[in-house]
C-alpha cells in the first residue's frame, strides 16, 4: 500500500483503526460467502469529521473506497474487487444515538448504530421505530439506508426512505452535507435525501439519519394460519386489510419447502401447525387495548376459516409465542443457507399477479431443471418474494452452479413478464449490475449514469457496484 496514504489514514483515524494485511480478512467476504475480495486496508473512521478526512485522503491518492456497515447484505455490496486498490470504510465505531425527541417523534442515529439498539432506543422513550429485519441484531442504520431496507412491517410504515427524515453525508468530494432536519415538509429543491438512500454507497457516504418514531402500539395480535394456495393467501391480504385497516402491520407468506427446513437445521424450533402448502403469518397493531385487537383479529380468522382462505390458524396467547413465531419466520434464510446451494431472488410482483408467478415459474423450472425446489417465502403485503431455488436432492453443487445463469435467467424474465422487478428489498450491489441493465430501461440506466459522474466524478466511491465496470466514468 502507498506508504503516503497510509500514514494519511492513520494520521484521521488512529494507528489502531487502521487494519493491512491478514487483519482485512473478516471485512473482505460478503454474508453469503459467495465473494471475497482484496483491500489495501479497512478504516474504522469514529466521527463525521474523521470520515471527511479519510475520503479526502483516498481522493487525493486516487485510492477507491468500499463502504461497509454490518456485512449483512445479499448482493455483495460492501465487498471490495480483487484488485486490492480499494480500502474498506468499515462504520462500526459510529454508533451514537446523538438525539432523541419524543415529542417530535424523531431520533438522530449514526451510521454504525446497530438497527436493534435504535428499536431498544426508541423504546426507552416511549416510541417505536418500525423497521425490523431478520438481521436487526447485527445490521447497520447506514447499511439499512444505503440500501433502503424493508423488512416485515414495509405494508404499515414503508421502506427505510419512508422512515427517515434527514441525513448527514460525506459527498465523494469530501464535503460534509449536514441535511439532518427533522422536518417532515421541506420543499427546498431537489430531495437529496432520497437519492442517497439506496444508493449503495456509490454516491457518498450516510454518516448520520434522523428517522421518524411512532407511538407504541397499545395491543399486538399474531398468529400463524395454513392455506392451501397462494390465490387463498391473497384473498386473506384482500380480507385483512379490508376489516383492519392500517392495523395490519405485517403479513408474510412461506411455502411448505421453505418453512419445512427451520425444524430441518434448527430442531428446538418447531412448526405451531399441521403440514400446509403454505403458511401465513399476519400480525396488527391496535391504538385502543387488548380487548379491541382480540375482537377484531378473532373476526378476521373466523371469517377467514369460513370463506376457507385459511384451514387452521394458531394464535398467540403471550409475547413468547409471538416471538416464536417470528423467529420461524426469520430463520428460514439461515437454513436456506444451511441446505446447500441456492439460486436467491429478491423480487417484487404486483400482488394480483403473485400467484400466476409462482405457479408458471414453478412450473417451468421443473420443466427445464427438474428435482428443483422452490422455498418461496416473503412479505406478500407488499409484493416482495424471496424466490429461492434449491438445489435438486443428490446434485452435487457444481453442477447446479452451472445452471444458476440460466436458471436465473428464466425466473426474471418470468419477473418483467409479470410486471415485477428484479430486486424489491436487497438492492444491485455487485451481483446483480448485468440483471439491471438487461431488465431495466436505457433511458433509467443513462440518467444513473449520469447521477453517479455528477456526484463522483472520479467513480471512487464503490466502484462496480449499482452499475457495472463500463458505465464508470
Amino acid at each position: 500500500m502507498n506508504e503516503s496514504l497510509l500514514g494519511a489514514l492513520r494520521r484521521a483515524v488512529g494507528e489502531p483503526h487502521v487494519l493491512t494485511g491478514d487483519d482485512c480478512a473478516p471485512f473482505l467476504t460478503d454474508w453469503r460467502k459467495v465473494v471475497t475480495g482484496r483491500a489495501a486496508a479497512v478504516v474504522r473512521p469514529g466521527t463525521t469529521g474523521q470520515v471527511r478526512d479519510v475520503v479526502r485522503a483516498c481522493l487525493e491518492h486516487g485510492t477507491p473506497i468500499v463502504p461497509q456497515g454490518g456485512n449483512t447484505g445479499q448482493v455483495a455490496g460492501a465487498t471490495p474487487d480483487q484488485s486490492g486498490r480499494a480500502i474498506v470504510l468499515q462504520l462500526g465505531r459510529m454508533n451514537r444515538i446523538r438525539a432523541i425527541d419524543a415529542e417530535n417523534d424523531t431520533l438522530v442515529a449514526e451510521a454504525g448504530c446497530v438497527l436493534q439498539a435504535v428499536q431498544e432506543a426508541a423504546r426507552a422513550a416511549g416510541r417505536l421505530f418500525p423497521l425490523s429485519l431478520g438481521a436487526e441484531g447485527t445490521c447497520l442504520i447506514g447499511g439499512n439506508l444505503a440500501t433502503n431496507a424493508g423488512g416485515t412491517q414495509v405494508l404499515r410504515y414503508g421502506n427505510a426512505r419512508e422512515l427517515t427524515l434527514g441525513l448527514e453525508v460525506v459527498t465523494a468530494e469530501g464535503e460534509v452535507w449536514n441535511g439532518l432536519r427533522a422536518l417532515r415538509k421541506d420543499n427546498t429543491g431537489y430531495d437529496l435525501r432520497d437519492l442517497y438512500i439506496g444508493s449503495e454507497g456509490t454516491l457518498g457516504v450516510i454518516t448520520a439519519a434522523t428517522l421518524k418514531l411512532f407511538p407504541l402500539p397499545a395491543a399486538q395480535r399474531t398468529a400463524f394460519a395454513a392455506t392451501a394456495s397462494i390465490e387463498q393467501a391473497v384473498a386473506l391480504l384482500a380480507r385483512a386489510r379490508s376489516m383492519l385497516g392500517a392495523e395490519l402491520t405485517g403479513f408474510e407468506l412461506m411455502s411448505a419447502v421453505a418453512l419445512e427446513l427451520v425444524p430441518k437445521h434448527f430442531p428446538d424450533q418447531r412448526l405451531p401447525l399441521p403440514a400446509a402448502p403454505w403458511f401465513v403469518l399476519l400480525e396488527t397493531s391496535d391504538a385502543e387495548g387488548e380487548s379491541r385487537a382480540s375482537e377484531r383479529f378473532d373476526a378476521l380468522l373466523s371469517a377467514a376459516l369460513e370463506a376457507g382462505e385459511i384451514n387452521d390458524a394458531a394464535v398467540a396467547q403471550t409475547m413468547a409465542q409471538s416471538k416464536a413465531f417470528w423467529h420461524l419466520r426469520e430463520s428460514i434464510t439461515l437454513a436456506v443457507a444451511a441446505e446447500g446451494k441456492c439460486a436467491k431472488h429478491d423480487i417484487s410482483i404486483p400482488t394480483s399477479r403473485m400467484a400466476a408467478f409462482v405457479t408458471t415459474t414453478d412450473r417451468l423450472l421443473q420443466e427445464r431443471f427438474a428435482g428443483v425446489r422452490s422455498a418461496t417465502f416473503g412479505h406478500l403485503g407488499d409484493g416482495n418474494l424471496h424466490y429461492n431455488i434449491l438445489q435438486p436432492k443428490g446434485q452435487d453443487a457444481r453442477s447446479f452452479a452451472a445452471t444458476q445463469q440460466d436458471l436465473s435467467l428464466l425466473v426474471h424474465d418470468r419477473v418483467r413478464d409479470h410486471g415485477g422487478s428484479i430486486s424489491a428489498e436487497q438492492g444491485i450491489g455487485g451481483l446483480r449490475t448485468a440483471d439491471l441493465q438487461r431488465y431495466e430501461d436505457p433511458v433509467k440506466i443513462a440518467l444513473l449514469r449520469r447521477i453517479k459522474q455528477a456526484l463522483d466524478p472520479r467513480g471512487l466511491m464503490n466502484p462496480g457496484k449499482v452499475l457495472p465496470w463500463q458505465t464508470m466514468p
